[in-house]
């Protein structure tokens, strides 16, 4: 055993008093299954809506090229269209993300860990 090491089942060295939380405690809470309930119907539907429109312009480039590359205007064709709408999902993605988020977990988590915090103290 190292000198940073404490024997197992010991307390804190010199009697000292931790603050810290009952983690097991906390994820039964009502609060935290809310707050993780709502992350999960929001973050996996998007998730699986998402890679879904990706597997789509995968297999259509692998065995629709010829759909991919009708020519909708100049040298743009309709494969171009589909890749650059992956970044445009990409983003709007995220930025509905941010804005859910601000509104519906970061009150929750924020009340959530000043309970904790308050808890502690």
């Amino acid at each position: 055993m190292s000198t940073t090491e404490s024997p197992q089942g010991s307390g804190p060295p010199s009697g000292e008093r931790t603050n810290a939380p009952d983690w097991a405690t906390v994820q039964a809470s009502p609060e935290f299954q809310r707050l993780r309930s709502r992350l999960r119907t929001f973050v996996f539907p998007l998730t699986g809506a998402f890679l879904a429109w990706y597997l789509l312009y995968v297999l259509l480039a692998s065995y629709a090229p010829s759909f991919m590359a009708i020519k909708l205007f100049g040298n743009i064709n309709v494969g171009l269209v589909f890749g650059l709408l992956q970044f445009v999902s990409t983003f709007a993605i995220t930025t509905w993300y941010v804005r859910f988020a601000d509104k519906k977990f970061d009150p929750a988590a924020t009340a959530i860990r000043e309970q904790i915090e308050g808890d502690g103290k």
